[in-house]
């Protein structure tokens, strides 16, 4: 008598499979946009670039990188100040006849370089001129639009060169909001690990555990977090590079966006040019760790070290629209659960937004 036909008996075939998609090269430290052409060698990528920069940043660090790569490069120039789908409609008809792409400049300027470079099957290399959000290395992407900023789905950078002397430089307003917005890490886990708990959302330890340590890493050393600080700068750019990789680990934003950036986002259309996407990440934070009963002084405390802002009013938003946010967040995202989707009321919101000016 054969068991062939007896399922229970048969011998299961482990069929998981995954695709990360990293960086290879990065690249931190003093003058290492020097470097740009050794790491374009190694990446061989090519012989023709399409630099993407801003007005202010190509006198900073574009017009830097172009001469460094015109030896051996074909580079052509192109700057931009907003992000839009026009204008990475433009940025790719630009590109198509060059091999890789090179994003330098903020965050706007890499997303942009990073959704084009995605588009157009190219790769791309990550230039940051500030750290002030995590995109610097991870595949997403923020294209704003008249209903709000919508995150897309790109690749990561090939390779990111962060030159720390030039990140120092930029307003120290940048390099908070970064700092905030891998602080407010630690309640995107959260959520992600309440989701996973109550409507059985996959979850990736390893993913999780990278994006708790990078969060726990920079509020130690929150202190050192300083204006025009290169050590600060280096701190935070590698933390929002490892931010970035636990992303890609992930294959989503999720261990980094929870329901603090439903919050940022949904203040991005209540309340448009107000506040940074870092700064707003950070308030939504300590509102919901409080909700997940954490240490959301602690957290206030390390944000306050590092001077970015824990309040509404510090970013020129009424506490009526940050109560409005708050209520309104459920309706961002919708398929991704948070805290924030547990039922909050009017009355309840009103209270964790005064909460946020107590001592």
């Amino acid at each position: 008598m054969s068991a062939d036909g007896i399922n229970l008996l048969k011998s299961k075939t482990f069929d998981k499979s995954k695709w990360m998609q990293l960086p290879r090269d990065v690249v931190i430290g003093h003058d290492v946009i020097e470097q740009l052409p050794a790491i374009c060698e190694d990446l061989s990528l090519g012989t023709s670039a399409l630099i993407i920069t801003g007005k202010q940043t190509r006198d900073v660090a574009g017009d830097r990188a172009r001469r460094y790569l015109a030896d051996e490069y074909d580079v052509t120039v192109v700057s931009t100040e907003t992000i839009s789908l026009d204008t990475i409609t433009a940025i790719e008809e630009a590109a198509r006849d060059t091999d890789f792409l090179i994003g330098v400049g903020g965050g706007r300027v890499i997303d942009t370089a990073k959704i084009a470079s995605f588009n157009i099957d190219r790769q791309f290399i990550s230039v940051p001129t500030a750290a002030s959000h995590d995109g610097i290395a991870s595949s997403r992407a923020s294209v704003p639009t008249v209903d709000g900023n919508i995150s897309m789905s790109a690749h990561p950078p090939i390779a990111v060169v962060a030159d720390t002397g030039i990140i120092a430089q930029a307003p120290h307003r940048l390099l908070a909001a970064g700092c905030a917005d891998v602080i407010s890490n630690y309640t995107a886990i959260l959520d992600w690990e309440l989701s996973h708990r109550l409507t059985g959302e996959p979850l990736s330890e390893y993913a999780l555990t990278l994006s708790r340590m990078t969060a726990e890493i920079l509020v130690k050393d929150a202190g050192l977090i300083r204006p025009q600080s290169e050590e600060g700068a280096w701190i935070a750019t590698k933390a929002l590079v490892s931010s970035g990789v636990a992303m890609s680990i992930a294959g989503s934003s999720r261990p980094a966006s929870g329901g603090e950036h439903k919050f940022s986002h949904a203040l991005d259309r209540l309340a448009p040019g107000k506040g940074l996407h870092g700064e707003k990440c950070g308030i939504g934070a300590i509102i919901t760790m409080y909700l997940h009963g954490g240490d959301w002084r602690e957290m206030r405390r390390s944000l306050k070290k590092i001077g970015a802002p824990t309040t509404p009013a510090e970013i020129g938003v009424g506490d009526e629209t940050a109560v409005e946010a708050l209520l309104a967040a459920r309706q961002i995202r919708p398929e991704r659960f948070t805290i924030l989707d547990t039922g909050l009321t009017r009355t309840s919101a009103t209270k964790l937004v005064k909460m946020l000016y107590q001592e």
